[in-house]
């Protein structure tokens, strides 16, 4: 279930949805590509769930009663971990099209976007520097279109 790299870097996957399937494997490879990229290194666990426990995660931890499509908890860092990131595939899913986007072009970009919130980084309250990393790691690791995906298929 996980893939530790040379550069002292896991991804757990746990998936805790079974109506849609999920290539565990291209997300390890992301968010090893990512944490390399980075120079970032420990465990991280990626849980795929669905609306209901998102929904109540969401209400219970940012006060807003409906699912939402990626949450981050940091962790200690060093061997107690780099934190947990959470996808709802149903909301993913009913957001992919609106974007353009297939399912697994969408979990790439929350888990990528989840990875960076689980290292400290915040949109809603730095200057940018968060939107600027995401963007640059995006044209990196899944290339310009929605459609390329490089060395991840």
């Amino acid at each position: 279930m996980s893939a530790l790299d040379t550069h002292g870097f896991e991804a757990v996957i746990v998936n805790r949805q079974r109506r849609r399937r999920v290539d565990g494997a291209r997300l390890r490879r992301l968010l090893g590509a990512a944490a390399a990229r980075l120079r970032v290194s420990g465990e991280v666990a990626l849980v795929l769930t669905s609306d209901a426990p998102m929904r109540r995660l969401n209400a219970r931890y940012r006060g807003k009663d409906e699912p939402t499509d990626v949450l981050s908890f940091p962790g200690p860092g060093g061997e107690a971990g780099l934190g947990d990131i959470l996808i709802s595939l149903d909301t993913a899913a009913r957001n992919a099209p609106r974007f353009g986007r297939t399912l697994a072009q969408e979990l790439d970009i929350l888990a990528l976007h989840g990875f960076l919130h689980v290292l400290g980084y915040d949109h809603e309250t730095d200057d940018g520097t968060m939107d600027r990393l995401e963007g640059r790691l995006r044209r990196r690791l899944l290339g310009g279109g929605a459609a390329a995906v490089r060395g991840l298929a």
